[in-house]
């Protein structure tokens, strides 16, 4: 699998690829700016009128629940890429939160237009059982994945795979990947992850640019996605530590890391495991 997620990492770098991500406001540019890190190219369109038009030339779309607004948008785009063969990865942020955020996202994966989901373990938990659980963007402590349960988590979340046919990502302290055949649970990271603004964004969009490039192998692209955040966000800390800096420093230390990590340095502090 190091191998694999190294190819993945080295061919998004080859190929450019462009990501159309519907987003929120509160972390658009730092998506933008990780995309770029990782190798590709990123444009962030909302308007009706042209939504369709950019994902027909893009190679991946992103749609993250917190531009909620932009609903009609996301579903012209979505059957745009569809039509396309492009991956659409969606972000379901909050989705227990609000009724109208779950239902969207139900939505979109009912007609079959995702290809991927990346969120953290209350909002795929309230995918998939369509109940309110969290007040806000955060996961909710009762919900968190950890060793104790992580093979019950992993259960859910291959089940949940091969309900909606889209990969899923369940991002936290552990990190569980499943296209519902593959399971892979990847450790690592940064606490100080938690502490800034967009992580789980910049994931998200991480994750369409791997699989932009890579979409022949988007459970693979969704391994190295998380992998990369996780080693990135470790060189990352380790930085901040040595110059007794702080979480705003650490959002663009964490950029840095995206955009200078090579194959060897992943390869050599990948921690991934094959369940």
């Amino acid at each position: 699998m190091t191998e694999c997620v190294t190819q993945i990492v080295e061919r998004t770098l080859q190929k450019r690829p462009m990501v159309h991500s519907i987003t929120n406001n509160v972390t658009v540019n730092d998506c933008a700016n990780i995309i770029l890190a990782a190798g590709g190219s990123a444009i962030m369109a909302q308007d009706e009128r042209e939504v369709a038009e950019i994902t027909a030339r893009s190679d991946a779309l992103s749609l993250n629940m917190g531009a909620l607004r932009a609903q009609e948008a996301m579903l012209l785009a979505a059957h745009a890429a569809k039509r396309r063969k492009r991956p659409v990865i969606l972000d379901p942020v909050a989705a227990g939160a609000s009724r109208l955020r779950g239902e969207m996202c139900t939505r979109l994966l009912e007609a079959g237009l995702v290809s991927v989901v990346r969120g953290n373990a209350s909002e795929v938990w309230a995918l998939m059982t369509g109940a309110q659980r969290t007040l806000g963007v955060e996961v909710n402590a009762l919900d968190q994945v950890t060793e104790q349960n992580l093979s019950e988590s992993a259960r859910r979340v291959s089940l949940f795979s091969r309900e909606t046919g889209a990969v899923v990502l369940l991002s936290g302290a552990l990190d569980i990947v499943s296209d519902g055949k593959r399971t892979a649970v990847l450790r690592g990271g940064s606490e100080m992850m938690r502490r800034i603004t967009g992580a789980g964004c910049m994931l998200t969009s991480l994750t369409a640019a791997y699989c932009g490039a890579n979409p022949e192998n988007l459970f693979e692209a969704a391994v190295a996605a998380s992998g990369v955040m996780k080693t990135c966000g470790e060189l990352a800390y380790r930085r901040v530590c040595e110059e007794m800096e702080g979480t705003a420093s650490f959002r663009t230390r964490l950029i840095d890391a995206v955009s200078m990590l090579t194959g060897s340095d992943l390869a050599a502090r990948l921690r991934v495991q094959i369940l």
